[in-house]
């Protein structure tokens, strides 16, 4: 592979590392990070308020409650939802937000499906970040102060979100074998060890030669 970009969509599970994960790639392989930083970019590809799609990020089925408020649209007007204005509709400006990005060089983008938008490009690759449920929740011990039965709820409910979102647009099961080029799970090797197994691959799949160590 010869001076083409590098894009790796990571999905994760919540309490997986994923994130983490996706940023030692991104520095790896010297590409952008993008995960909620894409909110930023398809409130600006569209001129609707940045906050319209924090609410709507990942979450399949939000759009009901939002219906006759005053939406923050920065194009003037009433501010009033116009009856075109969907779910859908934001869905597609994040993926062009995705789209765009992807065309301007190496990316990592975290969720947002975006392997399923990126799907007709060249170069991309999908990975899927699992890990045990007990180290899912210990992760979420460490940020958070809930009890271990509260730490498994805000997991349920949170990959309940991710898997109807990541179905409904792409028409494949979120977190399933299938649905990526490879999934691995964090909690066996740690963050750092699964981070090179992925580069490795990465490396291996786009023919991308080794740099020789100092």
């Amino acid at each position: 592979m010869n001076n083409k970009n590098i894009i790796i969509c990571v999905g994760r599970q919540l309490g997986s590392g994923g994130h983490d994960i996706a940023r030692m790639l991104a520095m790896d392989f010297n590409a952008k990070y993008y995960d909620r930083e894409l909110l930023n970019l398809a409130a600006k590809e569209s001129g609707f308020s940045e906050k319209i799609f924090e609410r709507n990020d990942e979450h399949k089925g939000f759009f009901k409650s939002l219906l006759g408020i005053q939406t923050p649209h920065i194009g003037g007007g009433s501010g009033i939802y116009s009856p075109d204005f969907s779910q859908e509709s934001l869905f597609q400006f994040q993926s062009d937000a995705i789209r765009k990005a992807a065309s301007e060089g190496s990316c990592v983008f975290v969720g947002r499906c975006a392997d399923y938008v990126l799907r007709d490009m060249p170069n991309v690759l999908s990975v899927f970040i699992t890990a045990s449920m007990r180290y899912r929740v210990e992760q979420i011990l460490a940020h958070k102060d809930v009890t271990p039965k509260e730490a498994k709820h805000i997991i349920l409910q949170a990959e309940g979100h991710r898997a109807s979102y990541y179905n409904y647009y792409t028409g494949k099961k979120w977190g399933a074998a299938e649905s990526y080029d490879l999934c691995i799970d964090s909690s066996i090797l740690g963050m750092v060890e699964t981070e090179k197994i992925i580069a490795n691959f990465v490396r291996k799949r786009f023919e991308i030669p080794l740099t020789p160590t100092p």
